[in-house]
């Protein structure tokens, strides 16, 4: 099975920019289970949305995926009270 590429949205290096570095190091072991497989046992499809979120302590990792070109968009990356707000 092939990896998966990563995209990220420019964004989500500004969401990551107040985040503890302990907490950071933590999300970016996840962007490894991400490239290996997206929908794995720890991922969680958005009910209404065409995106995943996969949960890194009290942040969530919200991402799209294409299958055809074998990419993960990471979208956002916010504190759980944060994450699912719209705008």
């Amino acid at each position: 099975m092939t990896k998966y590429r990563l995209l990220f949205k420019k964004s989500v290096a500004k969401d990551l920019r107040p985040i503890p570095k302990r907490d950071v190091a933590r999300i970016l072991k996840c962007f490894d289970l991400l490239s290996e497989d997206p929908r794995g046992p720890r991922s969680e499809k958005i009910s209404g949305r065409g995106k995943y979120r996969l949960r890194s302590g009290a942040y969530r990792i919200l991402y799209e995926i294409d299958d055809d070109a074998r990419e993960v968009v990471v979208v956002k990356i916010a504190h759980r009270r944060d994450a699912y707000r719209l705008g």
